[in-house]
């Protein structure tokens, strides 16, 4: 059941899609709707029934409600097997959940690469004048300071003795289970392997394959530039 608070007069709509910047699109989100008093939504859309999506894709999903839960959110929305332009579904919702903000992420992957070119958010500024956009810049990758990482597969670290080994099979020993984002360039198993500990999203340093300690590492992301429509 949907929990309403404070103020009715504004109500926020976070838009995700998969890949490292969901979760920092929905605290912005988060931020907003607390400072405000205000019901938060988050929403995905998928082309893919959720029954067909793959491991990387349901870790984010799984990720995310986690989140939403954490932070009090309102509700959220999953449009799977969905054949409209994403712009058509974003409008729905909003008039549905009577949303006054929405906050999209300015990303290079599939579909919503659109959102950020301007016959997409002329679109939704004519089906929805009434909302404020607020566009999020965001890159596709984790980066580093030599480059960028590949894209994330699904990944496990078990402890063995003080660190962790990596591997990319689930076994009854699995302590983690997360996504692993493997650095460019390189034929070991080193990167970053990202998941949920303690209700919180960790990043942690893999190098050859071991995970040495459960210590947080924050990555050169450049994505905190916004505007506002």
């Amino acid at each position: 059941m949907e929990t309403i608070k404070g103020r009715i007069d504004e109500s926020i709509l976070v838009c995700v899609h998969y890949g490292p910047n969901g979760e920092r699109l929905i605290k912005r989100g988060c931020s907003i709707a607390k400072m405000l008093g205000c019901p938060l939504y988050i929403l995905t859309v998928d082309t893919k029934p959720f029954d067909e999506m793959d491991a990387e894709k349901t870790f984010y999903i799984d990720s995310w409600k986690q989140l939403a839960e954490d932070h009090n959110a309102t509700e959220f929305i999953i449009k799977d097997n969905e054949k409209r332009p994403v712009s058509k579904v974003i409008a729905e919702v909003a008039r549905d959940k009577h949303v006054s903000q929405i906050i999209l992420g300015q990303t290079a992957q599939s579909r919503w690469e659109q959102i950020t070119k301007g016959s997409l958010i002329n679109t939704l500024l004519h089906d929805i004048p009434f909302v404020d956009l607020h566009i999020i810049s965001v890159t596709r990758y984790i980066r580093n300071e030599n480059g960028q990482f590949q894209r994330g597969t699904r990944a496990y670290i078990t402890k063995e003795g003080e660190q962790y080994r990596l591997s990319f099979k689930h076994s009854p020993e699995v302590d983690y289970e997360g996504i692993f984002f493997k650095e460019q360039g390189t034929d070991f198993d080193n990167g970053i392997f990202k998941f949920m500990k303690d209700r919180e999203m960790f990043k942690v340093r893999v190098t050859d394959g071991i995970v040495k300690e459960l210590k947080k590492v924050e990555m050169n992301v450049d994505y905190e530039h916004e505007s506002k429509s």
